[in-house]
């Protein structure tokens, strides 16, 4: 029983490790949907930005205002560039919590195979046992209605 006991040990701490990488999955992707918001919402930002640029820069405009336009232009495709790092960042870290999470659940799914297999045989064994029994208590009233036939009792 000591096998049981470990292995029933074994499959509960396989089963919050498991949860946990789920935890840490959801988490990352999470995280991961933010980052792709905020992206989307930086380069709708540029884009916005650009449109009515191009917009007002029909009219005649200051050399210092264009100046400080594209300063502007190439620190918001700076942050794009940024932001984009922070995808593929994320990315690769919802990829390892996947493969974390298969590898928990791979684990768990063994130990569940090992503790069906282990009780089935016991059950398998508790079976023979109880045939044995039952040949043995067969044998003995077999033995017995023999011995009462060959001395002339009465069955």
């Amino acid at each position: 029983m000591s096998f049981m006991r470990s292995l029933s040990l074994a499959i509960e701490l396989a089963t919050d490790r498991r949860d946990e990488a789920s935890r840490q999955l959801a988490q990352v992707q999470r995280t991961q949907a933010s980052a792709h918001d905020q992206m989307q919402q930086l380069e709708r930002y540029a884009l916005d930005s650009e449109g009515r640029w191009m917009g007002s820069a029909q009219v005649s405009m200051d050399p210092e205002v264009l100046r400080h336009h594209y300063q502007f232009m190439d620190r918001l495709r700076h942050a794009i560039g940024l932001q984009s790092d922070v995808l593929l960042n994320l990315q690769g870290q919802v990829e390892q919590a996947r493969r974390q999470l298969l590898e928990a659940e791979t684990r768990l799914a063994g130990l569940n195979k090992v503790l069906q297999r282990k009780q089935q045989e016991q059950l398998r064994a508790l079976e023979r046992r109880d045939q044995r029994q039952t040949d043995e208590f067969a044998t003995q009233q077999y033995l017995r209605a023999q011995r009462e036939l060959a001395h002339g009792e009465p069955i």
